[in-house]
């Protein structure tokens, strides 16, 4: 169709903080605009709040990889369709998605995360003093956002922290468009022979952890355990760090917002809700496609139409935050969808909040002086690939 943009419009960040411009044309004139898929396929793309909540709350959406259209290339390969993975929960739906989410939901609740809130202060506490010891200016993501996050989620989910160079490199690889392929799928096969090492000795010797208690749980299969282990990694290991690591770039680019929540550290849990809201570090990936015909926006939908969400864009729509390009600390955000909403919203926000609570407290504690070491247009961004991050980042104290 003429008037459909190509997918690889809306991924085309330019700035640091702020997702493509052409989302803002798009919600003024067509907030549901058709969009051509890598396979050919001409769907759609949403940029408004409302209509991104409606389409992810809707059960008349599928996110089954057995009829979807991707709206992305895997390093400009089409992603074919394929079978349900076991233990792959999030590209499944009810009652296959319902079957595994009920088993992991209470490892994930408020309360049960709250527990670790202790232990993430200590695990912080711990990178800052490894960041001392390799003394100013040293890489926030190298020294402290990614170990930070990789050690909390390593210990929730029972995989050894000291065993990292078996696992850790595989999530990095495997979001990073730029990573060698070869080398991405030599860091996944490993990965997921460690796993399954990791599952082998819970099943001799059970731990305080998840993996542990989904074994005594007795429900699922080797593979389906090791399955679950990778998604959790892939999806809670990388997100959190990006959140935490941009989150820092983007307070010391707002000096007057840093400034107001060194005056008044209460204000962090908001701060740190309303950088979720700003960032939108999950840029894409995230579809749906129609189980069958509706009307959606003032257009109609047909059955087999695959409907990509912009959560970036829904989370700067006007119509639900005022002046949604601006960090305002003190902004009302909630209803934010930096976790996504519906069925599939991200299991693990609670563990991520309590992560990025412990990581931004010590930080702005242990160093007022903290400011970048470069320019910051010399901050290196990947722009493109599932989760928005700086690559690294170079800081002072």
């Amino acid at each position: 169709m003429s008037d459909a943009i190509s997918f690889e419009e809306p991924w085309a960040r330019t700035h640091q903080f702020d997702p493509p411009a052409i989302f803002e044309s798009l919600r003024a004139e067509r907030p549901l605009a058709r969009m051509v898929y890598p396979d050919g396929h001409v769907g759609w793309i949403t940029s408004s709040y409302e209509l991104a909540r409606s389409v992810l709350s809707d059960p008349r959406f599928s996110h089954s990889t057995e009829i979807g259209h991707f709206p992305v290339t895997h390093r400009g390969q089409v992603m074919p369709n394929h079978p349900r993975i076991p233990g792959m929960f999030i590209h499944m739906d009810p009652p296959h998605h319902t079957h595994y989410r009920r088993m992991l939901t209470g490892e994930f609740t408020t309360r049960r995360v709250g527990r670790l809130a202790a232990r993430a202060e200590t695990v912080a506490a711990e990178q800052i003093d490894a960041m001392r010891e390799q003394g100013s200016p040293a890489d926030l993501v190298k020294h402290y956002a990614k170990p930070l996050s990789l050690r909390i989620l390593s210990e929730l989910v029972g995989l050894p922290y000291e065993e990292a160079d078996r696992y850790g490199h595989a999530p990095t690889l495997l979001h990073d468009p730029d990573a060698d392929p070869q080398e991405a799928m030599t860091a996944m096969g490993q990965a997921a022979a460690f796993f399954a090492e990791v599952v082998e000795r819970r099943r001799k010797e059970p731990q305080d952890d998840l993996i542990s208690r989904l074994i005594a749980d007795g429900q699922l299969s080797d593979e389906e355990l090791c399955n679950i282990v990778t998604l959790l990694l892939f999806a809670g290991y990388e997100t959190t760090e990006s959140a935490l690591a941009v989150g820092v770039f983007a307070l010391l680019q707002h000096p007057a917002q840093l400034a107001a929540l060194r005056a008044d550290p209460g204000k962090l849990d908001a701060a740190i809700e309303e950088l979720l809201r700003y960032l939108t570090v999950n840029q894409y990936d995230t579809y749906r496609t129609a189980l069958e015909d509706m009307e959606l926006g003032g257009e109609t939908v047909k059955k087999g139409d695959s409907v990509t969400v912009s959560l970036p864009a829904a989370n700067r729509d006007p119509a639900k935050f005022a002046c949604p390009a601006e960090l305002d600390i003190d902004r009302e955000t909630s209803g934010h969808m930096a976790f996504g909403f519906g069925i599939h919203q991200c299991l693990g926000q609670n563990l991520a909040r309590v992560e990025l609570r412990a990581g931004f407290s010590a930080l702005l504690s242990a160093f007022p002086g903290l400011g970048l070491a470069v320019a910051p247009g010399e901050v290196p961004l990947r722009l493109q690939g599932s989760v928005f991050a700086v690559k690294s980042l170079p800081v002072s104290w």
